[in-house]
């Protein structure tokens, strides 16, 4: 029957779906009971270093992951050099945060994750993403071999930017009429969810396959929506986090253009991401990956994994408001924030920690102190809720930056201290009395701490952890 499609040898005609549509009608879904969710492993690649263990210690004693750059961190290595020199002269910051790279430990191994033959396909951002799921797997003692326990595990992995230096390079290409040296994987280097996908077929992970692009907040997002499906019963476990490289030329001079990145301290790169302080005039770029392993409770426990924390809550929102720029008021901030605590079923009060976005803009850092204060009010100015931004230690990861965030939040659970502030000498004047940054880190019991995350386009993300003893 030409036109028609058969189903199981029976011919279906219009008056058929029109007696199916009027006369059948359906029970509704299944009510299902939400599953509660927890981290039982963590892995990171960032500036301060390469694995949890090596990050968390220089960030908690103080130690900075911002440096200079130089000419040949632009990636511009196959252009003419003039056109390199020149193009590093125009850039107006010159400083970032770098992932340190070696064969030492703790340090990224790019001839393991990168050069090989087998990883042509791979780019830098899927080459740290690799590498933090490898410690986040074996930190969780999760490597399942069989078959339904693989079919019940998942990846959510996003990006940010992808790999801006293929784009620069193929440009540069055609550029010189020469494409047909165009690499047969660029489209797949560049990509953002070849990260989830490359993890999928390493291991061999059939749950599901997700990757979430939400500028700045993908990280978050990619947890947050992770966590949902584990939840809903889609799956048991997931790998979920963010990842980026963002240190080539196309992506500083862009962010040069949009005047976000920071200017001033170009000859002082240590103290030129500085969140909440007056001093601030842009952030740092950086580039990292962070990844969590979720996992419904009652398979972690059966198993006897480690527990860091529980992910409570999950709120977001949107600002409606400018593609760049956020409210004043913060308030799409604190509806995430809101959001989040109403589905934990927490009382602001109960929150010990925040770990703030703020990235060192004059306009985002205040508008979310202003948020944060609008949503616990008494208990921010109070001096009972610890406040601090990472951010002074690593830059701004992009879109690994609420993954790698949310994982400090974790730490700062598990460990029982609140990670400083760095470079913290002058507080905006939204600040006073006892709410304020910390400029120290500090021994404390923590049972719940959120995770902030804002992008682009006004995208926010708030994550709650508890402790689960």
């Amino acid at each position: 029957m030409r036109g028609r499609r058969k189903w199981l040898g029976f011919v279906p005609t219009r008056l058929h779906f029109l007696r199916f549509s009027s006369s059948t009608s359906f029970d509704p879904p299944p009510v299902r009971h939400l599953r509660r969710v927890v981290v039982t492993g963590v892995g990171m690649v960032t500036p301060l270093g390469c694995g949890v263990k090596t990050t968390w210690k220089r960030l908690i004693e103080g130690e900075c992951g911002v440096r200079a750059i130089s000419p040949d961190d632009l990636k511009m290595n196959s252009f003419d050099p003039e056109v390199k020199l020149y193009t590093f002269d125009q850039l107006t910051s010159k400083v970032a945060a770098i992932v340190p790279c070696g064969s030492s430990s703790g340090e990224f191994d790019e001839e393991l994750w990168l050069n090989s033959k087998e990883h042509r396909s791979i780019a830098r951002f899927i080459g740290y993403a690799l590498c933090a799921v490898d410690e986040a797997l074996k930190d969780a003692n999760w490597m399942p071999t069989d078959q339904d326990e693989k079919e019940q595990t998942g990846v959510s992995l996003g990006a940010g930017t992808g790999s801006i230096s293929d784009i620069l390079e193929a440009s540069r290409m055609i550029c010189e009429k020469n494409i047909r040296r165009l690499s047969p994987f660029f489209i797949p280097r560049i990509l953002i969810n070849m990260a989830s996908g490359h993890v999928s077929m390493k291991y061999g992970f059939q749950g599901p396959n997700h990757s979430s692009v939400t500028a700045c907040a993908t990280g978050a997002h990619s947890i947050g929506d992770a966590a949902r499906m584990i939840q809903f019963g889609d799956t048991d476990v997931m790998v979920a986090g963010g990842t980026e490289a963002s240190i080539d030329a196309l992506s500083i001079a862009g962010f040069c253009r949009l005047r976000a990145l920071s200017t001033k301290y170009n000859s002082k790169p240590h103290e030129a991401s500085r969140p909440f302080d007056c001093g601030r005039d842009g952030f740092v770029i950086g580039e990292g990956s962070g990844v969590m392993v979720l996992e419904e409770l009652e398979h972690a426990r059966k198993r006897g994994a480690k527990i860091y924390a529980e992910l409570h809550g999950y709120g977001t929102s949107g600002d409606a408001h400018h593609i760049t720029q956020p409210h004043i008021g913060g308030r799409g901030a604190v509806l995430a924030m809101i959001r989040a605590l109403k589905q934990s079923g927490l009382h602001p009060s109960q929150v010990d920690y925040i770990n703030a976005h703020a990235t060192s803009t004059p306009l985002g850092d205040a508008a979310e102190a202003n948020a944060i204060k609008s949503v616990f009010s008494d208990h921010a100015t109070s001096g009972a809720l610890s406040l601090s931004s990472t951010k002074g230690a690593i830059g701004h990861l992009l879109g690994a930056a609420g993954a790698v965030e949310a994982i400090f939040t974790v730490l700062a659970i598990h460990h029982g201290i609140a990670p400083l502030t760095l470079n913290l000498s002058g507080p905006d004047p939204v600040f006073s009395g006892g709410y304020m940054p910390l400029t120290t880190s500090k021994e404390m019991p923590i049972k719940a701490a959120l995770s902030n995350s804002f992008g682009f386009g006004g995208t926010n993300s708030c994550l709650l952890f508890t402790s689960t003893n």
